[in-house]
């Protein structure tokens, strides 16, 4: 992977991100696919792309590569929030069952770790392995 070069810099960012659903709940398992396309048109919105996502039963994993400019906080706050509502837009009967008390998807934290000791292909196979 090389290095992106942009307004004088040269730069690479990746992030490894975690997010789980609210209370654990196996929903990844029927809206997993449907859940990384709908990543991926966002990403595609706010100048980030992915190296690699994988899905399991209640969490997703993504290699996030990033502009220097924006905040890991602004892109987890944005994939989360644009997918609970496009997922609640199509699975909304069954959510509701699920998430009675408010319209979630996703619990409140999250996991952020920058790639810097393991190579950048250890840590894509290490998310491909999952689910």
């Amino acid at each position: 992977m090389d290095d992106e070069t942009k307004n004088h810099a040269k730069f690479l960012i990746l992030y490894h991100l975690i997010f789980v659903c609210k209370c654990r709940k196996k929903r990844l398992m029927r809206s997993g696919d449907e859940t990384k396309r709908i990543f991926e048109v966002i990403a595609t919105q706010s100048d980030v792309s992915f190296e690699t996502m994988e899905v399991d039963k209640d969490h997703i994993h993504c290699l996030v590569k990033s502009e220097p400019r924006i905040a890991p906080l602004a892109i987890v706050r944005r994939l989360k929030q644009e997918s609970t509502l496009q997922l609640w837009q199509m699975y909304e009967d069954e959510l509701r069952r699920h998430f009675w008390k408010e319209r979630t998807f996703w619990s409140d934290g999250y996991f952020c770790r920058t790639v810097g000791d393991a190579s950048q292909g250890t840590r894509r196979q290490y998310i491909e392995d999952q689910g």
